[in-house]
């Protein structure tokens, strides 16, 4: 496995061949100059480039580093502090268990280990078929009605774990 440094200078070192052949980059490009390359806008060029290329990859975040002026470590801990961004590609369907103090308290830690233990599938990971990724994430704002997860993009309030793991099951034998 390579390491964040050296997965840099690999992209680096390809990214001119790459950039100048997809087109997906023009349409990236076009949102930075609507932005006119400031950096306040570094989250909204992020949500565009993951909406373009499906996750953000080691290459995007290098080229959006380079074009905004800004150092590859912000644009990265940008990236990586919000779990809206991914930093790898998801699965077919994605669940995230929102582990906020609400939801935490009423037993989402449970459902996380329940779909361990179940399913063998952690925080952070996708199936090896690429079916289902699970996320985890601070909170999603609905407090109310947690323990909460998100099934693409549905919320869901009051899961269990059974509830939970149902869910991905049903997702698991579509295929």
């Amino acid at each position: 496995m390579l390491t964040l440094k050296a997965e840099f200078k690999k992209a680096n070192s390809q990214r001119g061949k790459k950039f100048q052949k997809d087109k997906r980059f023009k349409v990236l490009d076009i949102t930075m100059k609507r932005n006119q390359y400031r950096q306040d806008a570094l989250i909204e060029i992020l949500h565009k480039a993951q909406e373009i290329f499906g996750y953000l990859e080691t290459e995007i975040l290098l080229y959006i580093a380079r074009n905004l002026k800004l150092p590859l470590s912000r644009v990265y801990g940008v990236a990586s502090f919000y779990h809206l961004f991914s930093l790898k590609p998801k699965g077919d369907h994605v669940c995230v268990v929102c582990l906020g103090t609400a939801c935490y308290v009423k037993g989402a830690n449970a459902i996380i280990e329940a779909l361990g233990k179940e399913i063998n599938l952690h925080p952070g990971e996708t199936t090896a078929n690429n079916q289902v990724s699970l996320i985890t994430t601070r909170c999603i704002g609905a407090c109310g009605i947690g323990p909460a997860a998100v099934f693409d993009d549905k919320v869901s309030g009051k899961q269990t774990p059974e509830l939970v793991v149902k869910n991905v099951k049903d997702w698991l034998q579509e295929y």
